[in-house]
């Protein structure tokens, strides 16, 4: 069995993670060789100071991985799930998925241990249009400024004092050892977060049958269901990092949990809808949400942040 070279970005959390990708293969192939990760430097990564909607959205993380599994160079690539576009590549397929971290956001701030507790007027840094959207929806108050780049450095320009508070990735922190950097956690009902949200997946050639099969050893099929189903949402409602949609399902047994929401820009107008259905079919599940936040509005929604 060939050794199988696993892409991955640079960043320290995607290294993370893709560590623990390598991990699971070893664990699931006893005796087969170790992956290789091999580093592949990607658009996102370069260009730290425009909002991903202005610069071709979030699949700017994902397309060098997906040309260099295309053209051979690696066998598998390891991605945050919500940085995956909603239609893959021809050719590209995701094989498994890690078990999935925390979904939820954290707060992060030295001035304040909650979004109510910041002073007027404060200064919150996101490049996502989903978080500036949630969070003028409870604050309009709040002065949004873009930060982007990855989470030690987000974390280095909150300390400067650039700004009063930022919202992360709760999942990311604890695979980075930084949960004591949070000053609060805060629950889906305060803002639901991102489709995928600390989920990883793995993406290889389909045709590729040897490294389906391998990859398909360390699949968890909940964490499948949920992101499959949240996904589905963003496919019917043409999803992107430019629309301003939050999505989390949870898996219980052999049903699963759906939420999902549409936002103006500008926060002042939201349509949400919940539902459940079988976890063997989570695509119909996600499909029917989409369909419901449609028929209740949410199209002229989208349309007001289309560029």
């Amino acid at each position: 069995m060939r050794p199988l070279r696993l892409g991955t970005r640079g960043s320290r959390l995607a290294l993370r993670q893709a560590s623990a990708v390598r991990e699971a293969l070893v664990a699931a192939h006893p005796g087969a060789p170790e992956p290789e990760i091999v580093v592949v430097e990607t658009v996102g990564d370069r260009v730290r100071d425009r909002p991903l909607a202005e610069i071709g959205g979030k699949g700017l993380f994902t397309k060098a991985l997906d040309a260099a599994l295309l053209d051979g160079r690696i066998d598998a690539a390891a991605h945050s799930a919500k940085d995956v576009e909603t239609r893959l590549p021809d050719g590209v397929a995701l094989a498994s998925f890690l078990p999935r971290g925390d979904p939820r956001e954290a707060l992060l701030s030295p001035v304040a241990s909650s979004l109510a507790d910041l002073p007027a007027g404060a200064r919150v840094g996101t490049a996502s249009v989903r978080r500036r959207a949630q969070l003028l929806s409870v604050r309009p108050d709040f002065e949004i400024v873009m930060l982007r780049g990855n989470v030690d450095t987000r974390i280095e320009t909150l300390a400067a004092g650039a700004m009063e508070a930022t919202v992360l990735a709760f999942a990311g922190l604890k695979r980075l050892g930084r949960v004591r950097e949070a000053a609060a956690v805060l629950e889906p009902e305060a803002m639901l977060p991102a489709a995928g949200q600390g989920a990883v997946a793995i993406a290889c050639r389909a045709a590729d049958g040897e490294t389906v099969r391998r990859l398909a050893a360390i699949d968890h099929p909940a964490t499948r269901a949920e992101v499959e189903a949240e996904r589905a949402v963003l496919a019917r409602l043409d999803g992107s990092c430019r629309t301003p949609i939050a999505a989390l399902a949870r898996a219980d047994g052999d049903r699963l949990g759906l939420t999902a929401m549409v936002l103006s820009a500008d926060g002042a107008r939201r349509v949400a809808w919940s539902a459940t259905g079988p976890a063997d079919d989570p695509a119909a599940l996600g499909a029917g949400v989409g369909e419901v936040l449609v028929g209740r509005g949410a199209g002229g929604l989208l349309e007001r942040v289309r560029p």
